[in-house]
């Protein structure tokens, strides 16, 4: 099987250059079902989960050619089907989008409930509760949720929680709804901004993406457009969290530097040094680390993606550090292996404590999510000798060249057993 080889202990130093937004993607590639015509799509991170969902998307009867690894054009007019079930929806929870995008377009829609990673529970009950303000009635059975609408009517919605895949996938259904649609309490992270320039390119009315309050005037039709993904925050956020816990410095390139605030302001409470550019940031790790407390919230807060990964951090920095789960209840399911390592962890409920520095030492682990498994790799290069990650799939499904990546800032780290 698959896994990943790490010799820690060595500083990395050097630059490395980020992909295009994970999340951004997967609610753009769904988007472009909307418009009769070809969309290219430029900055494409080339991962496992863009893969997968090129393949629905081409069983629904678009036509799809990546041009280059990381652009690709989607030509939707043909699409003929409504329907993805489960085998092809399986492997990632961004396939909810489809749900959104195909009753805009044609009034129905028929999507096996999503996979993705198992860090909660993961509801779709707002996303449902938008469409059926639309108009749309909706039936889940035998695990797939079927949407039919006569028409759909612009309405005031308000979302209970905030949520990102609920802001975007109702934003997507009201886009070709007849009259004005308000979405309130809606998520602002910067792919929903992004899907909404994206449908704005497209030929859609959409403005106050990015604040509390989303209005959108529906429109007959779209047309393709070019669009470029942004860079991917939380890929960032991760080679930023490595330059400090190996003890080097690291400049990460092709961010948008705003992005990543809350961390930037963590770090910098841990004694970091941090140089920032129009598109990159510089980490510089001091000599001593200190702990510092990090609660994850909706954007923009403290992003729940980054949390793994400043756990693994908080584990070799002195003094008691706490981090308190804000969005998912299953999230400290990965303390255990980062224990194996060597990391001192007390999990109570939604909050982790940590007690460092703590002395990391190479072990055998598991990744048990996608940013679980970015948590042991930051610990495995900070640890003396050798770390081996199993189920590297998880990992691969949202990192493009994530072993490539460390490996030419300095990191020991190899892929085998492929």
């Amino acid at each position: 099987m698959e896994h990943i080889v790490i010799n820690g202990g060595t500083k990395l130093n050097g630059a490395v250059t980020i992909s295009g937004a994970k999340n951004a993607a997967l609610a753009i590639i769904p988007a472009a079902i909307l418009a009769e015509g070809v969309s290219t799509i430029e900055n494409l991170p080339y991962i496992e989960d863009i893969k997968n969902l090129v393949t629905i998307l081409e069983n629904l009867g678009a036509k799809c050619e990546f041009v280059t690894k990381h652009t690709l054009k989607i030509d939707a007019t043909n699409v003929n089907k409504q329907k993805a079930d489960y085998e092809a929806v399986k492997k990632i929870r961004a396939s909810y989008y489809l749900l959104g995008a195909l009753l805009s377009r044609f009034k129905s829609a028929e999507v096996a409930l999503p996979g993705g990673c198992k860090i909660g529970q993961r509801p779709i009950d707002q996303h449902l509760k938008g469409f059926k303000a639309l108009g749309a009635t909706h039936e889940t059975k035998n695990g797939m949720v079927r949407l039919e609408a006569t028409e759909l009517i612009g309405t005031n919605i308000y979302l209970d929680v905030v949520s990102v895949g609920a802001t975007i996938n109702v934003m997507l259904a009201a886009t070709m709804a007849k009259g004005t649609t308000i979405i309130e309490n809606v998520a602002k992270e910067p792919h929903v901004v992004d899907t909404a320039n994206f449908l704005n390119m497209m030929g859609a009315n959409i403005k106050g993406a990015g604040t509390d309050v989303i209005r959108i005037i529906g429109v007959d039709k779209l047309k393709g457009c070019n669009h470029t993904i942004i860079p991917d925050q939380i890929e960032a956020g991760t080679f930023m969290i490595a330059a400090a816990i190996t003890g080097g410095t690291v400049k990460v390139e092709n961010i948008i530097p705003k992005h990543m605030d809350p961390l930037t302001a963590k770090l910098t409470e841990m004694n970091c040094i941090i140089e920032e550019g129009d598109d990159y940031i510089t980490v510089t790790s001091p000599e001593n680390l200190v702990a510092t407390n990090i609660k994850t919230m909706a954007y923009p807060g403290f992003p729940t993606d980054l949390q793994p990964q400043m756990t693994s951090l908080l584990s070799v920095a002195q003094g008691t550090g706490t981090i308190t789960e804000n969005i998912w209840e299953n999230r400290f399911q990965y303390a255990n292996e980062l224990m194996r390592l060597g990391c001192n962890i007390r999990v109570d409920g939604r909050t982790a404590t940590t007690e460092g520095p703590g002395d990391l030492t190479g072990a055998e682990v598991t990744a048990p999510d996608l940013r679980a498994g970015a948590a042991l790799i930051l610990a495995g290069l900070a640890a003396t000798g050798t770390t081996k990650i199993n189920s590297v799939g998880h990992i691969n499904r949202g990192y493009e060249d994530i072993v490539g990546k460390f490996s030419r800032i300095g990191g020991d780290i190899e892929t085998k057993g492929k």
